[in-house]
Order: structure tokens, then sequence, then C-alpha cells
């Protein structure tokens, strides 16, 4: 009956302190999204930053790294924004050639649905009422938006810090932990520092790979500007799962609403389909292959967790951050069970 009871206490205990930690990880998102974003990338650039050292000061090194990554994220923004603005541009083209689908659907919908005439009159006269609360959604965005380029910034200002006082930040964690722990924690921080850089090259290959592959396919498919739009949509992979989305979508956007073509339809989603199979059964395993020794059902778990806690950005630092865990896991005897459970690595009795 004891037992009972202190399985019930610690199970409720368990429960309980991860919904406050979530729950705590998603009030303080302000606060340790940048900097779980600046240390994942400070180890991304770490290898970099330490041959660069041996031509140049630490600090000289560290701002050169954070004004690469800083460089690196602003022509990625600028892609978008040159995507969007082009989409903008062709709206009223688009619009005019979407017509003839539209009436279509329409007349689909009042034959097969419920729906009758009255509902759609209706539905177009909501969707072309002004908003009432215009300056109050200005002044939600401008807040968004101070804010994004606040955290933007800061965790660039966190990745020179992270680099050029590694070292510092290496020694406190080293004499935390007792002598007869050192060799342990080093080898954690050894492996740990690894897990990024490897993921970061693997997805890099990956990217470069179906950036090709949809290429070839969205050019054949006839969607403009299809090499400006395959790299986008291969960079937008590394948000997992969502990105193939975001990218299929913008491909449609770009191919058959530019040009009414049902045929362009057809070859856009096959493309994105075969290249999908490619990528999850031959790429992926190969390319990525053990770069992030995290098992697949953890890998979906994590990034829906992120997503849940921090969004967007919470489910790009799902994989690093959950292979760094793996790690630590593994090499810490106690919870050494734990890390089994997570790694796709096979562990003999």
């Amino acid at each position: 009956m004891f037992s009972r009871k202190k399985l019930l206490f610690y199970a409720t205990a368990l429960i309980l302190a991860t919904y406050f930690l979530f729950l705590g990880l998603t009030k303080a998102k302000g606060f340790f999204a940048p900097l779980l974003t600046a240390i994942i990338l400070s180890l991304v650039v770490l290898p970099l930053a330490q041959r660069m050292e041996q031509k140049m000061k630490r600090p000289v090194a560290a701002i050169l790294n954070s004004f690469f990554l800083f460089a690196i994220s602003v022509g990625l923004m600028a892609l978008v924004s040159f995507q969007v603005r082009s989409f903008a541009e062709d709206w009223p083209q688009i619009k005019k050639t979407m017509e003839p689908q539209i009436e279509q659907f329409k007349n689909f919908a009042l034959k097969h649905t419920p729906l009758d005439q009255e509902d759609i009159q209706e539905a177009k006269k909501e969707s072309s009422k002004a908003p009432s609360d215009t300056s109050e959604k200005i002044k939600t965005f401008m807040s968004g938006l101070s804010n994004f380029l606040a955290n933007y910034l800061l965790t660039f200002v966190y990745v020179f810090f992270l680099l050029n006082y590694r070292q510092v930040f290496k020694d406190f964690i080293m004499r935390v932990f007792p002598d007869e722990k050192r060799d342990t924690v080093k080898t954690i921080i050894t492996k740990s520092a690894k897990v990024a850089p490897q993921y970061l090259i693997g997805k890099l290959m990956l990217m470069g790979l179906l950036a090709i592959l949809y290429s070839i396919g969205l050019g054949i498919s006839g969607v403009n500007n299809f090499i400006l739009v395959s790299v986008i949509a291969a960079v937008l992979t590394l948000i997992p799962y969502v990105g193939n989305v975001i990218g299929f979508t913008m491909a449609v956007a770009f191919g058959f609403l530019s040009s009414g073509d049902t045929n362009v339809l057809i070859g856009i989603a096959l493309t994105f389909t075969i290249t999908q199979f490619v990528e999850s059964y031959v790429l992926q395993p190969y390319v990525v292959g053990e770069r992030v020794d995290v098992h697949p059902f953890f890998v979906i778990l994590s990034v829906i967790l992120g997503n849940m806690v921090w969004g967007i950005i919470g489910m790009i630092l799902a994989i690093p951050i959950m292979g760094i865990i793996t790690v630590v896991l593994l090499n810490i005897n106690d919870l050494k069970a734990f890390g089994i459970l997570l790694s796709k690595k096979e562990f003999s009795d």
C-alpha cells in the first residue's frame, strides 16, 4: 500500500513538474529563445571560430563569426521578401487568371454542398468589410515587430559573448562537478558541441540536393522563378514537416495561381510528392544519417513540443536540442536508460 502511494506521489509530482516546466518556458520565450538560438548557432560556427583563432585574436574571430551569421540570416530574409514582393506585384494578374477557376468552384459548391447563393454573398460581404480596429492592429504589429528585431539582434550579441568567453563557461561547468566526474563532464561537453555542426552539415547537403530536385520538377512544371522558389522551399526544410507544406503552398502560388493551368498544379504536386519520398527514404538516412542520434518518434514529439512552446523557432531548435539531450543522457550512467530510449542506435544487453 505504501509503495502504491509513493508511486502515485512521484507520478503526480513528475506530471506537475513537466507542466510547470513547459508553462514557464512558454512564458519566458522572450528570454530563453534568443539565448538557446545563440547557443546552437555558436556551436555551429565553433569549428570555424577555432580555425580563425589560430591567425587572429579570439574577440576578433568572435565578432567576425557573429557578423557572418548575421549576414546569412539577412540574405535569407531578403530572398523571402523578394519573393513576397514579386507575388504582391503579380497579384492583380493572378486574380484575373483565377476568376474562371473561382467561378467553377462556386458552381461546384452550389450544386454539391448545402451552400446557396445567399451564403456566398454574405461571405463576400464579410470578407470585404474593413477592420474597425485598424489602429489597434497597427499597434500590435509594431509591438511584435519591435520585439522580433530586439530578440533578433540580441541573438548575435549572445553569439559573440558565447564564442569569446566560452572557456569561462566551460571552466565553470567543470568546477561545478566533483573531480571524479570531470572526465565524464568533459566527454559530454565535447560530444555535445559536435551535435549542432554535424546536424547543420547534413541539413546543408540535404537542402542542396532538394533545391536541385525541386528546380528540375518545378522548371518542367512551368513555375515562375522556379530556381528561387526551389531554393526557398529547400531552406524551409529547416522547419521540420511544416516547412514542406509552406514550400508547396509557395510553389502553388507562383505556379498554378499565376497561370491557372491545372497541368502546372499536377506537376507541382508530383514534384513535391516524389521529392518528399526521395528525401524521407533515400536522402535523409544517407545524407543526414547518424549525425543526430535521435529516434524518429522522439523527433516528431520534440518538434510538436517545440511548436507548442515557442512556435516556429521551437520547431527549428527541437532536433539539435534533443540530440544534445540524448548525448548527455547516454553518458550519465544513472540516466543511460533514458538515453537509450531516445537514441535510434541499437544497444546490446
